[in-house]
């Protein structure tokens, strides 16, 4: 047997050296939780270092499973359990590997999501340098053409077609689907397949240096994506507390963003006993919301939490603005946005084929003066009406992700 160069050569993953590697790695990641600067309570620690293990997990999902671009198949690249990357909770999430010289098809039933969206990407978030990937090609929901009965095709690559077709390059490695739910109770799911046109039905058997190549990929997941991401929330962290700064980019795909959406970053600062009012004019657009996340850049648990909210959740005051009110208690009324014991986080707003980007303003009070600070005719909820509709939305969350 030839002796290995490289870990992650055929001769490094068959005598155990590309496992070693991955094993000090994941051990390694401990830092991204024991580092310093990171908040260190009990319940910090114990998130943390679950979210190292939804992040090892989405990492196989992505440099693993979805990286097979003879016989590829859709995976969830976020999933509700799998959060990271400041994840939006209305969006399902799904990657299959491609490869630029080849030909594809996507085809299978629309389903109902609010907002569909189709993107072939360079480079790789494993990378975890933003300026080494971005969009080659995108179609959303309202260009794609779908037959009365919900089904379509498209397809990538190969000669090009005046309908349903997108672009592949030499370097494309990735398509993203996005689906974003407005009404998470009665918005359905795509029903999904992606083949290679011009591959055998059976696939050959696994060879050792590509088991090493997504081997290396993971590492680098863990290493430089982890990093990337940790980064990015500490420079949201390191804002003036209760900030919300919009960006409007006519091309926020440029970087694997989502065409035509105005993306909003910042954080929160609630102490117990306190209120952060959340204001904006929702401008006209295709779909919009509000979210909360850790210290992690993963999305407050949103299933059995009201962490988030869109333009159909939400209940706009008279005026025709929006308040959500972050708050570790429910303070009553319909907007509440549950920190849910976050004394600070992360903060994230997204405003889709919007006319114009809004501002935001927040402010922090005592708990106890937020009646005074609202709107006087703010509806009150009733703790059984809250119930009520924490239950239809953890039952529509989880219906979302149900395999």
């Amino acid at each position: 047997m030839a002796s290995s160069k490289s870990p992650f050569d055929a001769g490094g993953v068959v005598e155990g050296a590309a496992w070693d590697a991955l094993c000090r790695s994941i051990a390694d990641a401990r830092a991204r939780v024991l580092g310093p600067g990171v908040p260190d309570s009990e319940r910090d620690r114990a998130e943390g270092f679950r979210y190292l293990l939804r992040f090892l997990a989405s990492g196989i999902a992505v440099c693993v499973e979805a990286a097979d671009t003879e016989h590829p198949e859709f995976m969830r690249m976020i999933d509700r359990g799998r959060s990271w990357g400041l994840d939006c909770p209305d969006c399902l999430y799904l990657q299959a590997g491609v490869r630029g010289d080849a030909a594809y098809r996507i085809f299978g039933c629309r389903g109902s999501a609010n907002h569909f969206d189709l993107q072939v990407n360079f480079g790789h978030f494993a990378l975890g340098d933003i300026s080494k990937w971005g969009t080659i090609d995108s179609l959303n929901g309202l260009e794609l053409e779908v037959e009365a009965d919900g089904r379509f095709e498209v397809f990538l690559g190969g000669e090009a077609r005046p309908r349903n077709w997108l672009r592949l390059a030499p370097d494309a490695e990735f398509v993203l689907v996005r689906q974003y739910f407005n009404d998470w109770e009665r918005e359905r799911p795509a029903d999904l397949l992606i083949e290679r046109l011009d591959a055998p039905a059976s696939a050959p058997s696994l060879r050792a240096d590509e088991i090493g190549a997504r081997l290396e990929r993971l590492l680098s997941w863990l290493e430089k994506g982890g990093a990337l991401w940790e980064q990015m929330s500490r420079s949201m962290l390191e804002l003036p507390p209760n900030t919300l700064n919009i960006m409007h980019t006519p091309a926020s795909d440029e970087r694997a963003g989502m065409r035509g959406q105005a993306y909003g970053m910042g954080n929160f600062r609630c102490p117990e006993g306190e209120a952060v009012i959340v204001e904006f004019a929702p401008p006209a657009c295709r779909h919009w919301s509000i979210s909360l996340a850790t210290w992690y850049w993963e999305a407050i648990d949103f299933a059995s939490r009201q962490s988030s909210l869109n333009g159909h959740q939400a209940e706009l005051d008279s005026d025709g603005g929006f308040r959500g009110v972050i708050a570790h208690e429910d303070p009553g009324v319909p907007n509440w946005l549950d920190a849910a014991g976050h004394e600070r986080g992360t903060l994230a707003a997204r405003f889709l084929l919007a006319d114009a980007a809004p501002t935001p303003v927040l402010r922090q009070l005592p708990l106890s003066e937020l009646a005074r600070a609202l709107p006087d005719d703010t509806r009150r909820l009733a703790p059984s009406e809250r119930e009520a509709r924490l239950t239809a939305r953890r039952r529509a969350a989880l219906g979302r992700y149900r395999r």
